[in-house]
């Protein structure tokens, strides 16, 4: 199992190394989308702890 799971990093690790590669500007697109993501979901978070604490 333990092997698999190193097996499965080492192909995640060259597929986005590849894609890096082949397309920066793509990528770039890609990690923008997930940071906006990351920021709207803690944003969300927030209003809903001030909502509770109203």
């Amino acid at each position: 199992m333990v092997q698999a799971k190193k097996i499965a990093l080492y192909l995640i690790v060259v597929f986005v190394l590849y894609t890096i590669i082949t397309s920066p500007a793509r990528a770039a697109d890609l990690v923008q989308v997930g940071f906006e993501g990351v920021s709207s979901a803690a944003q969300s978070v927030g209003d809903f702890m001030s909502e509770l604490v109203k």
